[in-house]
């Protein structure tokens, strides 16, 4: 029992050693883990002291570059929204007063918005605040700051004036309160017409006429083809109407009428072009209304709680004086002419047209921005252009021929134009020094031809015959009309022709047989010219011109368009007084013969400055048909030269010398449209010799020049004689210059021994021989020496006996007189036979000392002589004397 309880008791001291062991390292154990806390603790609690710092610097880093990114954008955004509101109101429409002036934009192109004010965002630099007028709304001012609300209409309406072009933008006022007081530095404007006022009471009327011009343009000009004058203007590139911006500032309360007409204003002006700038009128909410609040406060756009913006100050009242004179004196010095590039097709369209229905193309446009077109047909025929000098009557010829040479072929289409006032504006469609290129079209142009009515006459008589000609083949194809002929003749050269003359009263000046046969020859085209495609254009800039033909009716009613310029008168009809009101580069086109009807308001291009037109001519130039030449050119202050003379350059020496062959001799440059040459044909007849008359001595030398030197080109050398008398010193250069030039052919003569040319050449008639010319120049200054006896006879007699009977023996006389008188006394006295004179050049003896005895009937030719131009008469050719230019000096 007792080593039962010894083995117990020792159990249980084993059990308590070992768990007393236990115990003790579970303690241990806890200890470090109690000490491994204590130092986690401690590093925790000293990590998390630590956490705030760390964390609020990563905060403020991160808020930091919120704000940086923050600030950037604004910046950004800012210089976008700057940017935009430079593109949307560039120049004076954005510009800050120190450094505003007006900029007009390019023509038709809205104005954009325009500046009041600035938007500050921050610290960046402040932006441009805008508000849309112009095609894109209207403006309601509103709030207790008076004078913010003056500085916005200030500047809404200058920028507006200085933005658009002058005139395109007009202001009505309406401020009942003070009397356009609100309105009064704009007062310059109402000179020009842009600014009007309204006075008291005037409201209901001024709505009125906005609905009207509303409903008008609506209408007539936008004419459902457009939605609004923005949309035309950008597909056309013209703006027909102005922008018409009524100011009202203030009045009574609007009774039911005037709301209804202001709403539809509201409503429907825009698109027109009408817009409103109202301050003390309530007007209707609609998204075209831009409201400006001016408080005390500071201002806003969009309403009450809108944009906050800073208003600008108001513009200077001397800026706005000035701009609006200006503005003014630009618009009444009249608008600018239209780019004439808007009167020609496109390039790959130019020459399609067919003339054979008539002559269509544009002259200009009219007040609504489409082209006025003038037709030349069956009807209307012909046209008269009218207008003072200045006026720009020269240039609209110029448009209108660009126009129908752009548009028609020279196959379709050719030109004759004369210009009876002294210039050489013309010229320039004919080749020159300058400008080698010509106008295809052009067949002849006359310039400088004022003292040169011949010419005039000339170019009726060609288109006369040209007007036979067609009619003949017309009445070979029985057809009546040329469109008809074309069509039957589908191989003829039939284009239509178009004769412009210039003041062309010169020609039917006076009652002479010029100005009759001219008036009858212009009456007979005018009458059957249109049916066979021949119209005729007339311009003059005096009313004297007009009035020239008032004496025939019949030919002013084929005359049915009608063209006034400016200040013309007598070519519309009696009543019609439009273009007395019309301003510069504009025109009245009237197809109806004047009457008011058919009145059409045109603006002009400018056409006929040199690179203008050049670049057309250029153009033409080089699409030309390859067998095209130049037109003719006529200068009445040109002398011609032998050389340059087609039929001069024609002459040669016949191949076979034995065949007959009458050489011809000319004398100088017909008057005419062919620039042929008068010739004088020496055949073996009867008075085949040749006077010439008159004291001018360059003149007399120059036809005794040109006549040796071309008969000379129709001899081989040394098959022909030359004798060459000169007996008066100053004729004596050029009659050297012809003596060397004809070398052994020719003999030299002088007073001492004329004489014995005479005898030698009397002697001589017996035989044949070969062809001799006798060229005696002064011949009346050898009176004396030729008076002595040389043998039987004296050499006066000898000369006569060579005038009888030389030219049935191969020889001729070309002798000049210098009076008619003084060769009546060497052919034997004033009733000596002048037969023997067969020929004879007039120079400055007048028609009445010619008299019977040289010229068929009596009395003489009507002839009054003028520098180097000579009256050409040939008793075997002609009926009456023929006016020529001498060719000038060879040398």
């Amino acid at each position: 029992m007792a080593d039962r309880r010894g083995q117990l008791a020792a159990r249980v001291r084993d059990t308590l050693a070992e768990a007393l062991g236990a115990t003790r390292t579970r303690l241990s154990a806890a200890q470090a883990e109690l000490t491994a806390a204590r130092d986690r603790l401690t590093r925790v609690r000293r990590a998390a002291a630590a956490v705030p710092d760390r964390v609020g610097g990563q905060r403020d880093r991160r808020l930091a570059e919120i704000d940086a990114r923050h600030a950037a954008r604004i910046a950004e955004l800012a210089r976008h929204a700057a940017d935009a509101a430079r593109r949307e109101a560039p120049g004076c429409a954005g510009a800050d007063w120190p450094e505003w002036t007006a900029t007009p934009s390019r023509r038709a192109e809205p104005p954009g918005a325009l500046r009041v004010g600035t938007v500050r965002i921050d610290d960046v630099d402040p932006v441009p605040a805008l508000v849309p007028l112009l095609d894109a709304g209207h403006v309601h001012l509103s709030g207790d700051d008076r004078a913010g609300c003056d500085a916005v209409v200030a500047a809404l309406l200058l920028r507006a004036v200085g933005r658009a072009d002058p005139g395109a933008v007009r202001l009505i006022g309406y401020d009942p309160e003070h009397l356009g007081g609100g309105l009064a530095g704009f007062a310059p404007l109402g000179t020009a017409g842009l600014l009007t006022f309204v006075g008291p009471g005037g409201l209901g009327p001024l709505l009125d006429d906005l609905v009207e011009q509303i409903r008008r343009i609506n209408e007539t000009v936008l004419a459902g083809e457009y939605g609004s004058l923005r949309e035309l203007a950008a597909a056309t590139g013209r703006r027909p109407e102005p922008w018409r911006v009524a100011v009202l500032l203030g009045g009574d309360e609007l009774n039911r009428h005037e709301r209804g007409q202001l709403d539809r204003v509201v409503r429907a002006g825009t698109a027109c072009g009408v817009h409103l700038v109202v301050r003390g009128v309530p007007l209707p909410e609609d998204l075209t209304v831009t409201r400006v609040v001016a408080e005390a406060s500071g201002a806003r756009i969009g309403g009450p709680s809108g944009l906050p913006v800073r208003l600008d100050p108001p513009p200077p009242a001397a800026l706005v004086t000035e701009t609006c004179r200006d503005a003014a004196a630009r618009v009444n010095a009249g608008p600018p002419p239209a780019p004439f590039a808007d009167l020609l097709p496109p390039p790959e369209l130019m020459w399609r047209e067919d003339s054979a229905a008539g002559l269509t193309a544009p002259i200009g446009e009219g007040p609504h921005g489409r082209p006025v077109r003038l037709t030349l047909g069956d009807y209307p025929p012909h046209a008269l252009i009218g207008g003072p000098s200045g006026t720009g009557k020269t240039n609209l010829i110029f448009a209108w021929i660009g126009a129908l040479a752009a548009r028609y072929s020279p196959a379709e289409l050719e030109f004759y134009l004369l210009d009876f006032k002294e210039g050489v504006s013309f010229a320039r469609f004919a080749k020159g020094r300058r400008d080698p290129s010509w106008l295809p079209h052009m067949r002849l142009v006359g310039i400088n031809v004022n003292t040169d009515r011949e010419f005039g006459l000339a170019l009726l008589r060609f288109l006369t015959e040209e007007l036979r000609r067609r009619a003949d083949a017309a009445k070979k194809h029985e057809v009546t009309k040329l469109a008809e002929l074309r069509a039957v003749d589908p191989t003829g050269h039939w284009p239509r022709i178009v004769a412009v003359v210039d003041e062309f009263q010169m020609l039917l000046a006076g009652r002479d047989v010029v100005a009759r046969e001219a008036a009858d020859l212009l009456e007979d085209l005018a009458r059957r010219g249109r049916s066979q495609g021949i119209h005729l254009v007339l311009a003059s800039q005096d009313v004297r011109g007009i009035e020239a033909l008032w004496g025939r009716p019949a030919l002013v009613a084929q005359f049915a368009l009608r063209i006034a310029l400016p200040k013309a008168l007598r070519i519309l009809a009696e009543r019609n007084d439009a273009a007395q009101s019309l301003p510069r580069w504009h025109a009245v086109v009237n197809a109806e013969s004047g009457m008011v009807e058919g009145n059409e308001i045109a603006r002009i291009p400018a056409a006929s400055d040199w690179e203008t037109w050049s670049g057309l001519q250029n153009r033409l130039w080089r699409m030309r048909p390859p067998d095209a030449a130049p037109a003719r050119l006529f200068d009445g202050d040109a002398i011609p030269r032998l050389a340059d003379a087609p039929d001069f350059r024609a002459l040669a020496a016949p191949v076979d010398a034995t065949a007959p062959r009458s050489p011809v001799a000319l004398l100088g440059e017909i008057i005419d449209v062919q620039a042929r040459s008068a010739a004088l044909r020496l055949p073996r007849a009867p008075g085949r010799n040749l006077a010439v008359l008159g004291t001018r001595v360059d003149e007399a030398c120059a036809v005794l020049d040109a006549a040796a030197r071309s008969l000379a080109r129709q001899h081989p050398p040394g098959t022909a004689r030359f004798s060459i008398a000169c007996l008066d010193p100053d004729a004596d250069p050029m009659a050297r210059a012809l003596y060397d030039d004809l070398a052994d052919d020719a003999a030299w003569y002088d007073e001492e021994t004329v004489g014995e040319l005479m005898a030698e050449t009397a002697d001589g008639l017996a035989g044949p021989g070969s062809p001799h010319y006798l060229l005696l120049f002064a011949v009346d200054a050898a009176a004396g020496a030729l008076a002595a006896r040389a043998g039987s006879r004296t050499g006066l007699e000898q000369l006569r006996r060579v005038l009888h009977d030389g030219p049935e023996r191969r020889t001729h006389v070309l002798a000049w007189w210098r009076g008619v008188a003084r060769m009546r006394a060497d052919l034997g006295g004033p009733a000596a036979r002048t037969d023997q004179i067969g020929a004879w050049v007039a120079l400055d003896a007048h028609g009445g000392e010619l008299g019977a005895s040289l010229y068929p009937g009596t009395g003489g030719p009507d002839w009054y002589p003028r520098p180097w131009r000579g009256l050409f008469f040939d008793r075997a050719v002609h009926r009456t004397g023929q006016v020529i230019i001498p060719y000038g000096p060879s040398r």
